[in-house]
């Protein structure tokens, strides 16, 4: 079995097991103010700048993407749009990074992923 890492409620609800024979009413109250103060906060929580701008980017490939007729490269689909070469700011964006966010969209079976003489090459899924 994998090692799964509990999270705080969980570790919470297993400390109200004990507490509901061992313990008192004060001290359940207290845990449950706890474990409503963490779902509290887990549902604030927002995208960060980095996940809104890379769902931005996965946008911009899909939309490149579904334009093209054949398969592409990465240098290619750069190339095709000039919002995959650069960041707003100016900054270059890496074949990695553009190649992870490939990778989440063949996951999901967005696009398809081939591979010729050790070269990948993307489309849309149909």
């Amino acid at each position: 079995m994998a090692n799964i890492r509990k999270t705080q409620i969980m570790l919470i609800e297993e400390i109200e097991e004990i507490i509901k024979v061992h313990g008192t009413q004060e001290q359940l109250e207290f845990l449950n103010k706890k474990k409503e103060q963490i779902a509290k906060k887990n549902e604030n929580k927002g995208l960060t700048a980095t996940q809104k701008a890379n769902e931005i980017l996965i946008d911009i490939i899909k939309e490149t993407l579904s334009k093209c007729d054949k398969a592409v490269r990465i240098n290619e689909l750069q190339d095709l749009d000039e919002r995959l070469a650069m960041t707003e700011k100016g900054e270059p964006i890496s074949n990695q990074k553009i190649s992870a966010l490939l990778k989440k969209l063949v996951d999901n079976g967005e696009v398809v992923k081939t591979i010729e003489k050790k070269i990948a090459y993307f489309k849309i899924a149909e």
